[in-house]
């Protein structure tokens, strides 16, 4: 248990910079630009799911829970978000480096998690249409109550920071609590039977809001133990603590479940194409 608990702070610990940069963007955003200008830079979202889909390819969470407050503040699209979530490899790559994976094998997995975050987030921004003006940023802060105004922006995105860091560590001291009484074994287990349920599992798995899914897919395939179509259900909904952020810092739970489902979705259907093309 005491594992569990030291586990969690170091996944929230790891967090916090990126954290803090972020809400420091957000604050700068508001007190720096006017209508005009942030008009303007809603304007300039179409490349977003590209943009977003190769930052969060990169090998760490934090860029997944960087976007999620992006997206609760509206600076970036519900497409641009769904292609990071997608993107995200977390712990993949140190894992498949340290089996000694030829490198060629990586990068192509790498690179269709990236082209998939970027194809499913153009084609939700094309078909998702809000049905009213966007809330602008400041409404982020004052949900948090942080008194911006007052403390200026540098204190005040550190506030937001602990904040959230706090209901990160939280929560994910409950789910490396939970994953630990179930047991990682049992996990894996689940996902060695042989057939289309194991599609539905590996995403399920990947989505839990923790470092440890990516590691328990991305080792049992190094094991030779699942397919990559099964490997890829888990990466591609595996979002580090993403999508928990979302559900924190996104008061609109109607998209927050179209995010989830669409994501869960995708996992599911692009790991079956996969292993039936493959």
């Amino acid at each position: 248990m005491l594992e569990c608990l030291k586990d969690a702070l170091i996944d929230t610990l790891k967090l916090l910079p990126y954290l803090w940069i972020t809400f420091l963007f957000l604050e700068w955003i508001e007190h720096k630009l006017d209508h005009h200008n942030e008009k303007l830079l809603r304007k300039n979202k179409k490349l977003g799911p590209i943009i977003g889909s190769l930052l969060g390819a990169l090998p760490q969470c934090g860029f997944s829970a960087m976007a999620a407050n992006l997206f609760s503040s509206k600076v970036i699209t519900m497409g641009t978000v769904i292609a990071v979530f997608l993107s995200t490899s977390d712990e993949m790559l140190p894992i498949m480096i340290g089996e000694k994976m030829p490198i060629v094998t990586v990068l192509e997995i790498i690179g269709f998690k990236v082209f998939v975050g970027i194809l499913i987030g153009f084609l939700v921004d094309l078909l998702w249409k809000p049905k009213k003006e966007q809330d602008h940023i400041h409404e982020l802060c004052e949900n948090e109550h942080c008194s911006c105004e007052e403390d200026g922006i540098f204190y005040s995105s550190l506030k937001h920071t602990l904040k959230i860091g706090l209901f990160i560590l939280i929560a994910n001291g409950i789910l490396n609590s939970m994953i630990f009484a179930v047991g990682e074994d049992t996990l894996k287990n689940l996902l060695l039977k042989k057939n289309i349920i194991h599609y539905f599992l590996a995403s399920l798995i990947g989505l839990i809001p923790n470092c440890a899914s990516s590691v328990i897919m991305t080792e049992l395939f190094t094991s030779n133990l699942i397919s990559l179509g099964t490997l890829l259900s888990g990466l591609l909904t595996g979002s580090g603590l993403g999508i928990l952020l979302l559900f924190k810092t996104n008061r609109n739970m109607k998209e927050n479940g179209k995010v989830l489902s669409l994501i869960y979705l995708v996992g599911v259907m692009i790991g079956i194409l996969v292993d039936i093309i493959i």
